[in-house]
């Protein structure tokens, strides 16, 4: 199933370099932790929004990149 993206180029960006920083700080800040996990899960997510150029909750409230 193909998606269309939702995401501007600079959003895709800043999701993917967030999503670093979340991992960073969720393995390294908060270390063994349950916490910790779930921040550096969502980090994932991120990137992985950042790099399809696709998220799910975008696409819920109806949010479409302008055509060009």
């Amino acid at each position: 199933m193909f998606y269309r993206k939702n995401l501007p180029s600079w959003e895709r960006v800043m999701r993917s370099a967030g999503g670093v920083v979340m991992i960073a700080y969720g393995l390294l800040g908060m270390p063994e932790t349950i916490g910790g996990y779930v921040v550096a899960a969502t980090g994932v997510t991120a990137i992985m929004t950042g790099f399809f150029g696709f998220c799910p909750m975008c696409a819920m409230i109806g949010r479409r990149l302008p055509s060009s």
